[in-house]
């Protein structure tokens, strides 16, 4: 499976996000764009050439907005994990129903892990 992760640029995105993906077994069978690790791709393009877009949602930002309009628009999934206690966007309802709370890392890769596990099914 081919997944986008979007995510705010002022979020800890390196160590809350893209490490433990990387450190989990999730890499081993899907490819994840990281948008942040290679500045030079075209987002638009890549997002809608995917199997699903995963985005962290817990700090609300333009930029990643942008991002959930193009996959929406592209007719691809959209998955949202956020932060145990924050305040999410009430307009993300207009792009998904597909909304995941953590508490931690380990507890979100769980989470991701089972969601994509029954979209495999």
């Amino acid at each position: 499976m081919k997944i986008y992760v979007s995510h705010s640029s002022k979020y800890d995105y390196i160590n809350k996000i893209y490490n433990p993906i990387e450190k989990s077994d999730l890499i081993k069978s899907n490819t994840f764009f990281f948008p942040h690790k290679n500045k030079e791709i075209n987002t638009k393009e890549i997002i809608s050439n995917c199997d699903l877009v995963i985005a962290e949602v817990s700090l609300q930002t333009t930029g990643q907005g942008i991002e959930l309009g193009w996959a929406d628009y592209a007719k691809v999934p959209i998955l949202c994990v956020y932060e145990k206690g924050a305040q999410i966007s009430s307009a993300l309802n207009f792009i998904t129903n597909e909304f995941i709370e953590y508490e931690n890392s380990e507890d979100m890769i769980r989470k991701v892990k089972n969601f994509i596990n029954k979209k495999r099914e």
